[in-house]
């Protein structure tokens, strides 16, 4: 069996996890590990200038995104809400590239869903559920308390659950996004697009202006990246 559908077939798993709801979700989940992606890409992505607009191209659903829209220089990151090296990105780096660039209008950052497992993948589409408002708010909460919803003791669903009442969700609300055809539609293509397309395999994967970033995800190597679209 090739790695592909391998993949393809975890993948498909996931999503009928996520859609049974909270009951059926702590079965499916509990217990699962995080599983890395193959690698294969149908191409390699080397983020030519004049595919940006493909590469910018939204998916099924609208973008979580903050900054202008006109921003000389859009960051897109795969992420995935289990991925410890997310979490620390989000702690370590996302803070000054929002303070320094997204604030003052350098800089549009969007994070698209690249979820590793069940757990990562019903936690996105809750993150998405949120609605904009509250989309990054949470997702950083979620990133903040890792630990404790996606490792802890006990049941994944109870846990992930907790984390969701601070975004409002209720018992009825965190089912129905589980079940949410639309949305866990959005994820699987964000996240097969990504693979497939711009030769996303593992998170975070920043792309800056549509190039994929090499040699670390720290805000200099960023800033390095963003040099030649903001005079320097």
């Amino acid at each position: 069996m090739s790695e592909m559908k391998v993949f393809h077939q975890r993948a498909m798993s996931r999503r009928h996890a996520v859609g049974l709801g909270l009951g059926a979700f702590a079965v499916a989940a509990a217990g699962v590990p995080s599983f890395l992606l193959s690698g294969h890409t149908d191409r390699a992505w080397a983020g030519p200038e004049e595919d940006l607009a493909n590469f910018l191209k939204p998916g099924p659903l609208p973008e979580n995104a903050i900054g202008p829209e006109d921003a000389p220089v859009t960051v897109v990151e795969y992420s995935s809400l289990t991925c410890p090296h997310c979490a620390t990105f989000h702690q370590q780096t996302v803070p000054g590239l929002k303070e320094k660039y997204v604030k003052t209008g350098k800089v549009r950052y969007i994070i698209r869903e690249f979820p590793l497992d069940r757990i990562a993948f019903a936690a996105s589409a809750l993150a998405r559920c949120a609605g904009p408002d509250k989309f990054f708010p949470f997702m950083e909460a979620l990133y903040k308390n890792q630990d404790t919803w996606a490792r802890g003791n006990g049941n994944p669903a109870e846990r992930l659950f907790k984390m969701a009442q601070q975004a409002g969700f209720t018992k009825e609300t965190f089912n129905e996004c589980l079940r949410n055809k639309e949305v866990i539609d959005h994820i699987e293509a964000t996240r097969k697009r990504g693979n497939e397309e711009f030769g996303v395999s593992s998170t975070p994967t920043i792309f800056v202006n549509g190039k994929k970033l090499e040699g670390g995800n720290s805000l200099s190597n960023i800033e390095k990246a963003m040099e030649p679209f903001l005079g320097g």
